[in-house]
């Protein structure tokens, strides 16, 4: 139905059927509760107005019967609210395991994705038809927000941490992309589009440049450079913790403490990495703050992802 009203945007994923449906009853309670409100204002204005021949005597008290009424009906009209809205709120923040990854970095003023296959975008993402689609996602600079108004979609993208944000279309197309955050003076400007294709169309457009390198190999090639393999080797004497299978791991801290291995940790070991030390080694890593990006913090991230877990002896000891 609400592809039909010219002044609203189309309904293109999963997620749009049930953000509109939550949204229209919000409406709906709003305009009946307002409509009640000024319908009794209105009525008693009349009925006793100054000159009204009304009778005001036998003045009430209190009465237990209204009391109940105006407190159950409105808890439970809240409560509504509440479940339907949680339920909303968790479909959207849990993207599918098999949810196929795009790494998005915005910066004043425009908008710079690239796929794990290595194709780069600006101002632009090519995404599957019926194909659940999720967005890890920082700022260089400021923050923006990442605003689809078709698939109903829409996160902060912050500076010095990791946001995220999942859809899945379900009509091809292209649609309006905007930073819903003011960051300056070309805000205006920091538009794009998500082009919706056919899962066909979409394989041959995304192997379509080979010049583009897989940030997981990019990232590889970062961790080599920086000299990240001399103490981060799976080697028993590493003066660093391996880095086989991290990922997703949860690590022992120093003082009793334990941290999930997901990508805002990661990050955080490679710009301040005395903020948790991992128990049993010494504050000996230095900061690469200013010495790699934001993209190259994801694509060192890519490519730990892919690091799979040490292979255990038959002692139990991990193969180097």
């Amino acid at each position: 139905m609400l592809n039909n009203l010219p002044f609203f945007p189309p309904q293109a994923s999963t997620s749009a059927a049930q953000v509109d449906a939550l949204y229209f009853y919000l409406i709906g309670i709003s305009g009946l509760m307002s409509l009640l409100i000024a319908g009794l204002l209105i009525g008693f204005a009349v009925r006793y107005r100054r000159r009204s021949r009304a009778s005001r005597a036998g003045a009430v008290d209190g009465s237990m019967k209204l009391e109940l009424i105006w407190t159950i009906i409105p808890f439970f009209v809240a409560m509504s609210i509440f479940v339907w809205g949680a339920g909303v709120f968790f479909h959207l923040s849990r993207p599918p395991d098999d949810a196929m990854n795009i790494l998005v970095v915005g910066k004043r003023w425009m908008w710079k994705l690239q796929h794990l296959n290595g194709r780069r975008e600006i101002n632009e993402l090519h995404v599957p038809l019926g194909r659940a689609v999720r967005l890890t996602m920082t700022s260089e600079d400021v923050i923006h927000s990442f605003y689809v108004p078709a698939f109903r979609v829409k996160a902060d993208v912050l500076p010095g941490r990791y946001t995220s944000l999942w859809f899945e279309p379900t009509r091809p197309g292209r649609y309006h992309l905007f930073c819903a955050e003011y960051c300056g003076t070309r805000h205006s400007g920091m538009v794009g589009w998500v082009v919706v294709m056919q899962p066909e169309e979409f394989q041959t457009w995304l192997g379509g440049d080979a010049r583009d390198v897989a940030p997981a190999r990019a990232g590889e090639r970062l961790f080599t450079n920086l000299g990240c393999a001399t103490c981060h080797n799976p080697g028993s004497g590493a003066r660093g913790p391996s880095l086989q299978g991290v990922f997703g791991s949860t690590i022992a801290l120093k003082g009793g403490a334990r941290a999930s291995a997901d990508e805002s940790y990661l990050r955080e070991s490679i710009l301040d990495p005395q903020a948790k030390l991992v128990d049993g080694y010494e504050a000996l890593m230095p900061t690469f703050r200013g010495l790699v990006g934001e993209e190259g913090l994801m694509q060192i991230i890519e490519y730990l992802k892919t690091l799979e877990p040490a292979a255990a002896q038959p002692g139990g000891t991990p193969q180097s």
